[in-house]
């Protein structure tokens, strides 16, 4: 039988689980509701009440043309001759199974790391399990949370081999989060064939329900995604051309754009916003953001100042948002200075999808996932990495994610994973002024609220537009240091944003863009 592993179910019979409902006829209320494959596991019952179970579960499966896996128990998978058998890393191995059950039967097995993956496919298993994704109550032998980041690094890893096999992502999947692992566990050369839902389903209050709703999640293109479609362009003189047009329907569109930001940047977000054309909300309660990404906005979430309620809010403003298929930014301000930021930065990058990630060289590789970087507050710190290294982790970092990232420094270092730009604009005033960064983040996210198809040009309109005018208010005879710079930086966004309204592009002949050239990686 060929697998459509696409939907995968497994069954946990256990009372803080499936509570007193009855475990056949919560499968079969799925398996009516798009579930196309289930794996009955139970680690508790004896023999004989597995076989029973099974056969019940047998004739609901085939009467629906779903197979039925066995979990461990290759004894019971015989006793009903289910379509296949599902073995874990502590349970037999692929190869003594192969000899029991011969070929007429799948044989699945549970991986959690690239050693694995590659023993269980040189073994003949015929699918891995890949997990645990995220933290999950329904197994207590968890050895790992890969995340997103660790499947895709599986993936990648077993296209080298000379037989490829389908994959499914186990462990804390949900309507929430399933295509959010979906999309970003996809390499270059494989995606997932499927995810394994099992509380989703099974403790869900109306499973047939759950079933359905999963079904379309799994099928649909996600709502956040507004996959990068640029226009070809010549080279980069043809790209800083189109850039003005952006700025321009900034002003003409006027967005939203909803800042989740330090309380001591919000002003100066807010006037930023404002002089861009842009109609800025400052909003840090998540319970709004439903309302607020209906309006047809971006959103900024800046961890500048993290606390637990604070993480919450992100992830529900993001969620929002990403539901809305409207951009999100996401500035990890001091990601490597303590352990709650890490663990928040782990936690947001696990929940959410941005389409722009904005930080500085320190910030970024704790994203990358270099642990030992340290950070001194928000301050990235001397740097001994060379120019084409900081280019290199810009673009390896939007490869993994998907997305598009700006790394800022002396030197800004732009990529969408493929196209790999350095930009030499800006002012040292910036760095001596709170809240630059911040704001840099509102004109990136308000420019892609109206440049949804090609989103490195929105971010480049958005770079060049805020550093061109820091650039041209210090050279104001008025501007004497930090305090008079501020409000001839905004004074200059306004004159590039009227310039634009003309369809006068002259301030884009300060542009300092260079293509740079690095191989195309998977990262």
């Amino acid at each position: 039988m060929e697998i459509d592993y696409s939907l995968y179910l497994v069954t946990d019979s256990t009372p803080a689980i499936l509570g007193k409902r009855n475990l056949v006829d919560v499968v079969r209320a799925a398996v009516e509701r798009g579930i196309t494959v289930v794996q009955y596991r139970d680690k508790y019952s004896d023999t004989g009440d597995l076989i029973k179970t099974a056969q019940s579960l047998r004739t609901i499966c085939k009467r629906h043309a779903v197979p039925l896996i066995i979990n461990d128990r290759v004894d019971v998978a015989l006793a009903v001759d289910a379509d296949g058998v599902h073995l874990g890393q502590t349970d037999m191995d692929a190869i003594t199974a192969r000899e029991i059950v011969g070929h007429k039967m799948a044989i699945g097995v549970t991986v959690s790391s690239l050693a694995e993956a590659v023993t269980a496919v040189e073994a003949g298993a015929d699918y891995l399990g890949i997990g645990t994704v995220y933290a999950t109550p329904t197994k207590d032998d968890t050895k790992a949370i890969l995340g997103t980041t660790g499947v895709r690094d599986i993936l990648d890893g077993i296209t080298s081999l000379e037989r490829i096999i389908p994959t499914v992502a186990i462990g804390g999947i949900n309507a929430k989060n399933i295509q959010r692992v979906m999309f970003k566990s996809q390499t270059r050369r494989k995606r997932l064939d499927g995810v394994a839902v099992v509380s989703a389903i099974i403790a869900a209050d109306d499973p047939r329900a759950a079933a359905q709703e999963l079904r379309r999640l799994a099928t649909e293109s996600p709502g956040f995604i507004n996959e990068n479609r640029p226009n070809p362009v010549k080279g980069t003189d043809d790209l800083l051309r189109r850039a003005n047009a952006v700025i321009r329907d900034l002003g003409t569109k006027h967005p939203l754009c909803h800042n989740i930001t330090n309380l001591v940047v919000q002003n100066f977000a807010a006037n930023v916003a404002l002089s861009i054309g842009s109609s800025p909300i400052m909003a840090n309660n998540g319970d709004e953001a439903p309302e607020l990404a209906a309006l047809g906005g971006a959103l900024v979430v800046n961890m500048g100042s993290v606390t637990s309620d604070s993480t919450s809010n992100y992830i529900r403003a993001a969620q929002a948002y990403n539901d809305c298929g409207q951009p999100v930014l996401f500035d990890p301000v001091g990601a490597g200075a303590t352990q709650l930021r890490r663990e928040t930065v782990k936690r947001l990058m696990a929940d959410c999808y941005f389409e722009v990630i904005k930080g500085n060289e320190s910030e970024l590789s704790v994203l990358w996932g270099e642990t030992s970087t340290q950070q001194k507050g928000v301050d990235s710190g001397n740097s001994t990495s060379s120019d084409l290294d900081k280019a290199a982790l810009t673009m390896k970092l939007a490869a993994r994610e998907r997305n598009i990232v700006v790394m800022t420094g002396k030197t800004d270092y732009l990529s969408d994973g493929t196209r790999t730009y350095a930009i030499k604009n800006g002012s040292e005033y910036l760095g001596r002024i709170t809240g630059s960064g911040c704001t840099l983040g509102t004109t990136v996210a308000a420019c892609l609220a109206v440049s949804r198809e090609d989103k490195l040009l929105a971010t480049l309109s958005g770079i060049l537009m805020y550093e061109i005018a820091a650039e041209q208010a210090s050279l104001r005879e008025d501007v004497k240091g930090p305090g008079t710079f501020v409000p001839a930086f905004i004074d200059e966004l306004a004159n590039i944003a009227t310039l634009a309204q003309k369809l006068d592009d002259s301030w884009l002949d300060k542009a300092k863009v260079e293509r740079i050239g690095i191989r195309e990686t998977d990262g």
